[in-house]
């Protein structure tokens, strides 16, 4: 078996440019872990299609690949243009209309019928991630009068934002559980929760999938205010969360966005919660070779952060050079996580729980898993390994970052692709029997060359069931 170059875990927006199988392939191979489905973009028919070819070229080379479902969500966009692209000059006068079909050039049809009613003289509305800024003038029954600030030019169907108005939209609707019910029958179980605001958002999904018989590993995507408001209670629910930096960095300064950041990292490190931070990361390879120096410092901080995952958005949705870009990310990855220790820069979370533990605070998982890393450092143990039942052993453990490999054993199909997005874990699967787990597992790691024998391991086995933590064992034992 060969593990994976770095640890640090990708995701890949699957669109036109990546689901051809020969793409996905190619994908896969440079790194791809988790295959990201936009539900805002494309047709039922179409996403089944990409689910199938993701699964058919994930058997071919033998790897878990998970594949997640973003809801669409309340997300305001605007719609068909009568001309595009439309060309926005600084001063020139732009009518937002809620009727389905813009009919003169400087209308802009908008998804959002309450929009009216949402906005007053004076509020800047964002278009295209903020690069497009709009002054409301007027408000009519039908439409909204603007001016422009920040002109530019703009294409159908692009996301539209208003800072510090409330929507009057609710994050789960209807057409997204109707969603969240086609993916469950097509076997995916992994749900992006865009514009979630509250723990309620996340639970409506969970308890919908409940319904139907089924189990919801939900993202949270953080892109609201109210979203940071909240983000305790949000957490107390979530399995991991997105920090969707592109709508995030309109809801708030844009310059509040790095330190937010990092705050919603430490977060999740702090609870073992996976976290993929997403939106722009090598956004000029969507149409050139190389990343700007810029970019590569941001995906090397967000390592450096904490956080488990990147995410690419249209670098491989409708990119250039999809197979190219994941190739870059895991050259980051790499140097970055050999450099890792000397220049980290994420709060410290072994002094927090030691302290925690002083105080009466820690509880018995979070002293457990960090002395099977701090043995696993100063034994030089290149690999812990980990039987468990559920996700909660080895995300508990991935959360300190270590500098071996986190090899979890015993899990199903379902447990292994869900832990596609923890850093550093990696999934085995082995015919057990029943009894002998722990000699057996190092006994398969002598038989494929990866430790000698008698080389030390740390063992860690967990008999809860997905997060409960009921019990959990550690020892050292040798291959």
């Amino acid at each position: 078996m060969r593990l994976p170059t770095h640890k640090t875990k990708i995701v890949c927006t699957i669109g036109p440019a990546s689901r051809p199988e020969a793409v996905l392939e190619q994908l896969m191979l440079q790194g791809m872990n988790v295959a990201r489905l936009n539900f805002a973009h494309g047709t039922k028919q179409g996403h089944r299609e990409d689910i199938r070819h993701i699964r058919t070229v994930a058997a071919k080379l033998q790897r878990h690949c998970l594949i997640m479902a973003d809801l669409p969500g309340p997300k305001l966009r605007i719609g068909q243009l009568l001309e595009e692209p439309l060309q926005l000059e600084k001063g020139d006068e732009a009518v937002f209309t809620i009727k389905d079909i813009a009919d003169a050039p400087n209308k802009i049809p908008v998804d959002y019928k309450q929009l009216p009613e949402s906005v007053t003289v004076g509020d800047i509305i964002f278009l295209n991630d903020g690069f497009i800024q709009l002054r409301v003038e007027k408000v009519a029954k039908e439409e909204v009068f603007c001016r422009t600030v920040i002109g530019g030019p703009l294409l159908s169907h692009k996301g539209l934002s208003i800072p510090g108005v409330k929507i009057l939209a609710e994050a789960v609707s209807e057409t997204d559980l109707a969603f969240v019910d086609f993916a469950l029958q097509e076997g995916v179980e992994a749900f992006g929760v865009s514009f979630a605001e509250k723990a309620a958002d996340l639970l409506k999904v969970k308890e919908f999938a409940q319904k139907k018989g089924h189990s919801a590993y939900v993202v949270a995507k953080i892109e609201r205010a109210e979203a940071l408001d909240n983000i305790d209670e949000i957490l107390s629910v979530a399995d991991a969360i997105m920090i969707a930096r592109g709508d995030l960095g309109v809801q708030i300064p844009l310059q509040d966005v790095p330190a937010v950041q990092k705050k919603l990292i430490h977060k999740a490190n702090l609870l073992g919660r996976p976290v993929i931070t997403a939106t722009q990361m090598l956004v000029s390879m969507t149409e050139n070779i190389r990343p700007t120096r810029a970019e590569v410092s941001d995906v090397a901080n967000a390592i450096l952060d904490g956080t488990d995952a990147v995410m690419l958005s249209e670098e491989t949705a409708i990119g250039r050079y999809p197979a190219e870009t994941v190739e870059m990310i895991g050259k980051i990855a790499i140097s970055t996580e050999r450099g890792g220790k000397s220049a980290q820069t994420q709060a410290d979370l072994p002094t927090h729980f030691r302290a925690a533990a002083s105080a009466g605070n820690a509880t018995v998982e979070d002293v457990a898993t960090l002395n099977a890393v701090e043995s696993a450092d100063a034994l030089n143990v290149r690999y812990i390994l980990t039987r468990t039942q559920g996700r909660a052993a080895p995300c508990l453990i991935s959360r300190f970052r270590p500098e071996c490999w986190i090899l979890s054993h015993g899990g199903d199909e379902k447990t292994n692709n869900l832990l596609s997005l923890s850093y550093g874990v990696h999934p085995v699967v082995l015919d057990d029997g029943n009894s002998g787990i722990a000699d057996m597992t190092a006994g398969w790691l002598v038989t494929t060359g990866m430790v000698a024998k008698d080389e030390k391991l740390i063992w860690v086995e967990d008999e809860g069931v997905d997060d409960k933590r009921e019990s959990l064992s550690i020892k050292i034992i040798k291959a």
